[in-house]
């Protein structure tokens, strides 16, 4: 309205002006006819009527502008008269593509902080690290809770749509979490390592480590050679190459070490840093596959060892069991009891028959074959799903770690709820912990054979070349610098860069 009221006095004034000047002649009062000067009358007049025209097409501007400024704080005011408008909700497509993306990302963070940490721990002892343990464990158990409700949400928990959305929403937060916890402890961290001010001792530690690593491959070599000689190659068959791959991978670490050394006489300690992180990273992986070898041969011998006495157990629950299934119909009953005496016959035989086989797979058939007659009375039944679920879920999480750069988010889901159930040692928890570790190996290597082998020797390709090596410890692509990880979240584990010359 201001601005109306100032376009009339405006109007008014030119309006005046023109008036006031001498547009008109004056005449004699005793002449009755006044004679004007026709051209000024005809200029006072053009610009008399072209003034509210102006002044109305201005009007007509500015209200136009009001009215479109006042259209858009109805709509976005919180006053009684109007409404917030909020942003749409994300897609549930985006959600949940989202929340499965980061469940690797955080799995990646956590399993990189948890390899990194020894390391640390080897030079500076417990106590020093035990902050930065603290806050892993932390990041551990987000990262636990946000497997938990991913694997609820695939079995189709909750059902309300806008309650899957909030559980969607409730994974990306943990995860989330999980990166921000490690992501405060990295500087604390980086600190107590100080690689980038001396690195010398750190590359020291990480040699004695890979010198012992060295020893070891040889001799997981010969453990392979015997158990084959032994058991049967399905005994052996997801260690088969573990020997191999330690080695290429502490071949990387020598490549690494050296470039450390050379970029720490040079007085590059940021880079010489870059470079033993790499080496670290590939030792540790090394120990994955080594550890993994060993632990096999130990749990195959414990299972043959298992074996007669399973057998026993489970001829024991069969004794009987007609009388004690009065719960179940009796042809389901007796389809339970053909079943178990099936299985254990041809267990007795495979067992007898002097040839190889695999005592984890026997133990695992006993086991499952007894377990809709089981009692309880045997606990050497339940010790032996409890070691063949061990060992499946020791095999699952191996091959998770060393093989990272490849696995998606469907396995590591089905590995997260195996380790849950299995950490509960329930009679009725762990089998389904030993079937849920097997599906998470084979979705896993699925993953790895759809992504193609992205663990060729990153040292052999040109620089600049695209293709990863060792499995995500070292990412190549056309940057000039590679980002090898460290302990810490999203904001902080590239912070080490080196030179790909």
């Amino acid at each position: 309205m201001v601005l109306y009221g100032a376009a009339g006095l405006l109007w008014l004034s030119l309006s005046g002006m023109t008036i006031g000047s001498s547009a008109a002649v004056a005449l004699p009062r005793t002449d009755p006819v006044a004679v004007a000067a026709a051209p000024r009358q005809d200029e006072t007049s053009a610009v008399s009527l072209a003034l509210p025209l102006v002044v109305a097409v201005a009007a007509s501007l500015v209200a136009m502008y009001g009215y479109i400024r006042r259209l858009r704080r109805s709509k976005t005011r919180t006053t009684p008269g109007g409404s917030r408008t909020s942003p749409s909700p994300a897609p549930f497509d985006d959600l949940d593509e989202r929340s499965r993306d980061l469940l690797v990302r955080a799995d990646d963070w956590v399993r990189t902080s948890r390899e990194e940490l020894p390391f640390a721990e080897a030079r500076f002892g417990t106590a020093a690290v035990e902050p930065f343990a603290q806050a892993l464990r932390a990041a551990e158990a987000e990262l636990a809770v946000a497997f938990r409700m991913r694997r609820r949400h695939d079995q189709g928990v909750p059902e309300d749509p806008e309650a899957r959305r909030q559980a969607l929403a409730g994974v990306i937060g943990r995860c989330e979490e999980a990166g921000r916890l490690l992501d405060m402890a990295a500087d604390g961290f980086d600190e107590l390592r100080d690689l980038e001010g001396d690195v010398r001792e750190a590359l020291e530690a990480a040699e004695a480590r890979f010198r012992e690593l060295t020893g070891r491959a040889r001799t997981a070599e010969a453990t392979l050679a015997g158990l084959a000689r032994r058991y049967a190659p399905s005994a052996t068959e997801h260690v088969t190459g573990y020997a191999e791959q330690a080695k290429d991978r502490l071949m990387f670490a020598t490549t690494r070490l050296n470039r450390a050394h050379q970029e720490a006489d040079r007085g590059k300690g940021g880079q010489a840093a870059g470079h033993l992180r790499a080496a670290e990273g590939a030792v540790a992986q090394a120990t994955v596959f080594l550890d993994g070898v060993e632990r096999l041969a130990a749990e195959l011998d414990e299972a043959a060892a298992m074996v007669p006495a399973a057998l026993s157990g489970a001829e024991a629950e069969r004794a009987g069991a007609a009388e004690r299934l009065t719960d179940v119909p009796a042809g389901e009953a007796q389809a339970r009891i053909l079943h178990a005496d099936t299985v254990l016959a041809s267990v007795r035989q495979e067992t007898t028959s002097g040839r190889p086989y695999d005592p984890l797979d026997v133990l695992r058939r006993i086991v499952e074959a007894t377990a809709p007659l089981a009692t309880g009375r045997t606990g050497v039944l339940s010790a032996a799903a409890l070691l063949t679920a061990r060992s499946a879920t020791a095999a699952a999480a191996d091959f998770v770690t060393t093989h990272r750069g490849a696995v998606g988010a469907s396995a590591r889901i089905l590995l997260a709820e195996a380790e849950r159930l299995l950490a509960t040692r329930s009679p009725a928890d762990v089998p389904h912990a030993d079937a849920l570790a097997r599906e998470a190996r084979d979705q896993a290597e699925q993953d790895v054979r759809a992504h193609g082998n992205p663990y060729a020797e990153a040292d052999t390709r040109a620089p600049g070349a695209a293709g990863a090596a060792l499995g995500g410890i070292l990412l190549l692509d056309s940057s000039p610098t590679a980002t090898p990880p460290s302990f810490g979240g999203p904001r902080t584990r590239n912070r080490l860069t080196i030179p790909l010359d």
